[in-house]
């Protein structure tokens, strides 16, 4: 009886996957013909030129894929959409969808090193006058991370390994980041998410900070309180702030352009309206906001206002499949005429059926006075303000009143309006647009961004205070 109860034990990690359809070759193919028929993009990306060696790309993955387990169809799927270069695209696990055990098992794999919080610490203490200036340990959020120099390279490399997290998703030793130094000057080689996948942000480093953009920042040193683990996950707080500088300046901060936010925006601006009447400087800080809404900003078009600004229209890829999950969807943030909106488009698109269907006219948007203040107008972008948070600048600048500040846009702004599914094994999520704006045929900004009149170096670390001493 023991030994059955054993044996139970060990197989009800995998109770979630076996209970429904993940087989990695059946979900592979599934997502491929999932995109090929719904991905906007798709006709853009996969061309006459290429369509021989896509369809070559594809085979090889799918025969992989055929022999491989769940863990490697995460990485096959990402390997496959990655050809689309499409920040809009993405493929990753629903954490809901398991129990601890059965994720920590998922990335048992995962690339480990040999160093132990113990050696690491004794490593720091032994050579603590001839470290290298980013060695040590550093903490964000649940983690904790030592980063140390990898002695197996020639170049001067890096390898950041888990000492805490969550112990599902992360365990101890498993590789999360890897640096190199060049000339002084630190790159990231790669960083890897929450859900294991593989990114390349940007690292800025300032005194005691890792700034990784959108993957966070990093503090010097053990975290000050204890965690608890398996610790607790708090979102973010992507909460939109104002705050008068001077008697001339003000800073209006806007993280996120989520739907959920949009109460909170349109009351800060309500409530300072007494504040921007009489501010004559206003920075606007968009940095790393992802999107979400572009109803999110429209309280603030009146006072960038200087002249007609143009919005482009667009197009919906009026499948089945994108149509029911996506634009009949019930969104939960939606106001009452948000969802009017939305029914009535579902009837346009309900009778285009199989159509690149125009859902979108373009539109000029036209007020009758220009507000006198603010005069001057900042607003800093960087290489995580995408989304939404771009067509944000696709209106701000187009005011006289504004000066974009910063380094280029994620340029993930010529696709959007995002439908998210499930495949047949449910662990698996996948996110992908559905519409088109016009922009992207006349202006296109994918992987490129929207360029700031004014560039903002790395070297440069408080932006604010140089924004607010630039002179023309």
């Amino acid at each position: 009886m023991k030994k059955n109860i054993f044996y139970l034990l060990l197989l009800f990690p995998f109770y979630n996957l076996q209970a429904q359809n993940c087989n990695c070759g059946d979900n592979f193919s599934y997502l491929t013909n999932r995109i090929t028929k719904n991905y906007v993009g798709y006709a853009d990306k996969v061309t006459p030129a290429n369509s021989q060696h896509f369809k070559k790309f594809t085979d090889s993955l799918q025969q992989v894929a055929n022999q491989a387990n769940s863990y490697k169809c995460l990485s096959l799927c990402r390997e496959w959409l990655s050809f689309f270069k499409d920040k809009h695209v993405d493929f990753g696990m629903d954490f809901g969808k398991l129990n601890p055990d059965s994720v920590r098992i998922f990335f048992a794999n995962e690339e480990k090193t040999s160093w132990t919080e113990n050696t690491f610490k004794s490593y720091l203490q032994q050579n603590k006058t001839t470290l290298d200036s980013i060695e040590g340990i550093w903490n964000y959020g649940i983690y904790e991370i030592g980063i140390v120099k990898d002695q197996t390279k020639t170049a001067t490399e890096f390898i950041g390994f888990v000492m805490k997290a969550d112990s599902s998703r992360w365990m101890p030793q498993q590789i999360k980041l890897k640096i190199r130094e060049t000339d002084n000057q630190y790159q990231t080689i790669f960083f890897n998410g929450g859900d294991h996948s593989v990114n390349y942000p940007k690292l800025n480093i300032r005194k005691d900070l890792l700034d990784f953009g959108f993957f966070g920042q990093w503090k010097r040193g053990e975290k000050k309180t204890k965690t608890v683990y398996p610790p607790k996950f708090t979102a973010p707080d992507l909460m939109s702030s104002f705050k008068v500088l001077d008697n001339q300046t003000s800073l209006l901060t806007l993280p996120s352009f989520d739907s959920k936010y949009k109460l909170r925006i349109d009351s800060l601006v309500a409530s300072n309206k007494d504040n921007l009447e009489h501010t004559e400087h206003l920075i606007v800080d968009v940095r790393d906001n992802p999107g979400g809404s572009t109803h999110c900003f429209e309280k603030l078009i009146p006072y960038l206002y200087t002249n007609p600004i143009h919005v482009d229209g667009g197009l919906v890829l009026a499948t089945a499949d994108n149509i029911r999950d996506c634009y009949e969807k019930d969104y939960p943030y939606a106001t009452a005429a948000s969802k009017r909106t939305m029914k009535r488009n579902n009837k346009k698109l309900r009778a285009h059926m199989g159509e690149l269907y125009q859902l979108y006219n373009g539109n000029t948007i036209k007020r009758s006075k220009v507000l006198k203040n603010p005069s001057r107008i900042s607003i800093l972008i960087n290489g995580s303000t995408a989304s939404s948070g771009e067509l944000f600048i696709l209106r701000a600048e187009q005011s006289k009143k504004v000066t974009l500040f910063g380094q280029n846009s994620a340029g993930c702004v010529d696709y959007g309006e995002m439908v998210i599914i499930h495949l047949p094994c449910n662990v698996f999520n996948l996110v992908y647009p559905a519409a088109k704006s016009f922009h992207a045929v006349k202006r296109p900004l994918d992987n490129i961004g929207i360029t700031p009149q004014v560039k903002i170096g790395d070297n440069v670390t408080d932006w604010i205070e140089f924004v607010k001493k630039y002179k023309n």
